[in-house]
């Protein structure tokens, strides 16, 4: 990356200036005029060295190897700011760079092999997924590659919450839709689940079974209620998640917890540590140990364990599973479990911010400025399904995405179906296009493009210019995105890399000699601007894999240029 080329000469310059292990801090200008990059390091050694600013400024810009460090200028402002412009050398072997590396160009060995696990969806598999898990299915399908991309070995991971009380409520809810299925006079429990979905397992039940269970509300009837209900419906999330793209390397059941003791075994170490006590006939945790507001029940007092029990015991075999950075992605109604999961795990010994969290907020689905609110099958909330299937996988998983994960997402169905430059990801795809469009009116195949074979030092206009130093950004776009979790900022990312596609694109409209190929260019500037064309579909498409999005060859749009005169 541009920013590590000049980071490693300005700390080469600062020890010769008798600095140790300087910490040299690198920022983008709010102003573009100011240059590519600024740094206040003089400043901020200012008191360690008893000299102003301005002179560390002034000696440290002399001191600098401009070619070693890719830039054509270092300019000093202001009380000790130092402004760098990266240099044309620099820029032509940066569009080099992208294009030889290809699909492999943004990714790093930051990570170094090392695993991580990452847990999203973990729906309970009471009904269809719905508008929620579809938003965490596209963050954290995004957050997995990031990671992967940044050189981690990532592993996804289903957590299903087959045991406890909303399973039970489902086997109810199952048990009624059959008994009236059959013809039995039974009342629908009031907190069931009311969805049409419910009436068709129900149906399935009486397809198989007949009226074998007809009045019986014993524990074989209810146990295949549950058994049967839960099956279809996880086959059904399973299919609904494999037509958004999203897979997992494994899925891990919650009734595994009980069944193999993990829940019975983490008490007892629990219990152990010290920081377990018993009042009011329940057993409680001490997690104001650990920072959390208030000691919480662990086991209560009829015996069973309360609900952040188990996900300890859970996260305990991820640990033990050599995975010693996890990654959970779920809804804002997890934020109260968030401490009290990691004080269990602390008192075990694991370590501080083990494991790591992301949480979104809700999604409003809108259509012609009216809120959407009800599915036709899941009866009170929108499926994840029905969505998709209306605005297509691509546009879906880029909504769900391009908002920060704790900002409310409004998904608006009207400008989803739009075939133009205001829905941002028809726009990014639509850039990619377009280069494609130039290279087969041009009649070259892009894949055997060589920028050896160009001279790049040709491409000297400043919308092409200003393109490859965006273009130059993705590495680094990648490796802070993957930190962070924030997969919306390759969103914003590649939205300001089709605006300057653009900008260049159009540039060759009102200026003929600015185009791919025409008569007013030269064969050799055409090749160069190829070579360009060629690095734009490289960024465009590998930032749109990381998203889990297409790169399209070909796409109409709802308002043609009046001329498309670029490669004409």
């Amino acid at each position: 990356m541009a920013v590590d080329t000049l980071q490693a000469e300005i700390e080469r310059a600062l020890a010769s200036m008798g600095v140790e292990s300087p910490s040299v801090a690198l920022e983008r200008p709010r102003h573009p005029e100011h240059g590519d990059w600024a740094t206040n390091v003089a400043m901020t050694l200012s008191k360690a060295l008893r000299r102003s600013p301005r002179q560390i400024a002034d000696d440290l810009v002399e001191r600098i190897d401009h070619a070693a460090a890719g830039i054509s200028s270092a300019e000093v402002a202001g009380p000790g700011f130092i402004n760098f412009r990266l240099s044309t050398g620099y820029v032509r072997d940066g569009l080099a760079r992208i294009v030889t590396e290809g699909d492999a160009f943004g990714r790093s060995d930051a990570g170094q092999g090392r695993a991580v696990n990452v847990e999203f969806v973990s729906a309970n598999p009471t009904g269809p997924l719905h508008i929620g898990h579809g938003r965490q299915a596209a963050l954290g399908d995004a957050v997995s590659e990031l990671l992967a991309w940044s050189g981690w070995k990532v592993h996804r991971e289903f957590y299903y919450n087959d045991a406890g009380e909303q399973i039970n409520k489902l086997a109810r809810s199952v048990w009624a839709r059959y008994q009236q299925a059959v013809g039995a006079e039974i009342e629908f429990p009031a907190d069931g689940y009311h969805g049409s979905y419910v009436g068709e397992i129900a149906q399935q039940m009486v397809a198989e079974h007949g009226e074998r269970f007809k009045g019986d509300d014993g524990p074989e009837a209810m146990d295949a209620m549950r058994v049967y209900a839960v099956r279809v419906l996880r086959e059904e999330q399973n299919r609904d998640l494999d037509g958004f793209g999203v897979r997992f390397d494994e899925y891990f059941l919650e009734s595994s917890l009980y069944s193999g003791g993990r829940v019975e075994d983490t008490i007892r170490r629990l219990r152990e540590t010290g920081y377990v006590y018993e009042k009011d006939g329940a057993v409680w945790l001490k997690t104001t140990e650990f920072g959390d507001d208030k000691d919480r029940v662990m086991v209560k007092s009829t015996g069973h364990p309360t609900y952040f029990l188990p996900d300890v015991a859970y996260h305990v075999t991820k640990w033990e599973r050599g995975f010693h950075r996890a990654i959970n992605v779920q809804g804002s109604d997890h934020h109260g479990t968030t401490a009290r999961v990691r004080a269990g795990l602390q008192a075990l010994g694991l370590p501080t911010g083990y494991p790591e969290y992301v949480l979104h907020q809700m999604v409003l689905v809108m259509r012609g400025g009216q809120e959407v609110k009800f599915s036709k099958r899941a009866g009170d909330y929108v499926t994840m399904r029905e969505l998709y299937d209306e605005v297509g996988v691509d546009v879906a998983r880029y909504f769900f995405l391009m908002r920060r994960a704790e900002a409310q997402l409004t998904f608006d169905l009207d400008l989803a179906l739009e075939q133009s430059d205001r829905n941002p990801v028809y726009k990014v795809q639509y850039a990619y296009a377009r280069m494609s469009s130039i290279f087969r009116r041009a009649e070259v195949d892009a894949s055997t493009l060589d920028p050896a074979s160009a001279d790049l030092g040709l491409l000297a206009h400043e919308s092409e210019t200003d393109l490859v130093k965006l273009m130059m950004r993705f590495p680094e776009e990648v490796a802070i995105s993957a930190e962070a979790h924030t997969p919306h900022s390759i969103c914003s990312y590649l939205e300001e890399v089709a605006g300057a596609v653009n900008s260049w694109y159009h540039a060759g409209n009102r200026d003929a000699s600015l185009r791919v190929i025409g008569a007013d260019v030269s064969p050799e500037q055409s090749r160069a601007r190829l070579v360009l064309a060629r690095g734009v579909q490289t960024v465009l498409r590998n930032g749109l894999s990381v998203l889990g999005i297409s790169a399209p060859e070909r796409m109409d749009r709802d308002e043609e240029p009046a001329a498309e005169a670029q490669a004409a």
